[in-house]
């Protein structure tokens, strides 16, 4: 889905571009385009995930 800002009445350019980085960062569209940028195999992401998971059971058990 596109990231759509909107420039209000009376507000300037500078204003507008800095709405959209933040519209852009909250809607991790920069965090999606650095995962596809590169193909992985399921199977890496597949121990990315269990790595992960392994790690915050880690933090918790302390």
């Amino acid at each position: 889905m596109p990231t759509v800002v909107r420039k209000k009445p009376g507000q300037s350019e500078d204003k507008l571009i800095a709405d959209f980085r933040k519209k852009v960062l909250s809607d991790d569209v920069l965090l999606e385009l650095k995962k596809r940028e590169y193909y992985r195999k399921p199977s890496l992401v597949k121990q990315e995930k269990i790595k992960e998971r392994r790690k915050t059971f880690r933090k918790r058990s302390y």
